[in-house]
């Protein structure tokens, strides 16, 4: 049996995730978005008035799941951009998807990488710019059935406010790299 450990970030508890509720056009298609590192989970917490954050906690037994991994190559630049482009998707009988997130998506620049106004090679460099943080998308109903709710943490208003100042801050320095980079293509 081999057991992961897993976060989402949001402003409800979540013990039976949907997984048809998820981004359609996004990194990884459509799914219940997930990250291993509890550390970038914090990253995604906003405050919402009235509500309580939550950092949702899951472990998911990968056994008989059929998983999907990858690095920041031209796969995965494809497997963004198919997917953010409405095709079908390549890997729709993965149980699981988990590789790295695309920065563009974290930083506010999302659709400019993939927007067609860039060479491929050059996209994917921009992608490969700034640091790797990793997610993990679950995508089918037997994936969602072994996913175990583990239980919530409620952020502090002033821990979130911690988070968000350090986001903005890698923010600006992956602006500045973005910045050098397409200077140079």
């Amino acid at each position: 049996m081999e057991i992961t450990r897993l976060y989402h970030t949001g402003y409800l508890q979540i013990p039976e995730p949907d997984i048809h509720h998820g981004r359609k056009n996004a990194d990884f298609g459509q799914g219940f978005y997930t990250t291993p590192d509890r550390e970038f989970a914090y990253t995604w917490a906003r405050e919402h008035k009235g509500s309580d954050t939550y950092v949702n906690q899951y472990e998911l037994d990968l056994t008989g799941l059929t998983v999907k991994r990858f690095e920041r190559t031209e796969e995965w630049y494809q497997y963004i951009y198919r997917n953010r482009s409405g095709y079908p998707d390549l890997y729709a009988e993965a149980d699981i998807i988990c590789g790295p997130i695309a920065n563009d998506t974290i930083y506010d620049l999302f659709g400019i990488i993939t927007s067609g106004f860039l060479a491929p090679e050059d996209a994917l460099r921009l992608l490969q710019a700034g640091p790797c943080c990793e997610q993990t998308v679950i995508k089918s109903r037997k994936a969602a059935a072994q996913l175990k709710w583990t239980g919530a943490e409620i952020l502090d208003p002033a821990f979130i406010a911690e988070n968000r100042a350090a986001v903005q801050k890698a923010e600006e320095e992956y602006q500045k790299e973005i910045a050098q980079l397409l200077e140079s293509i």
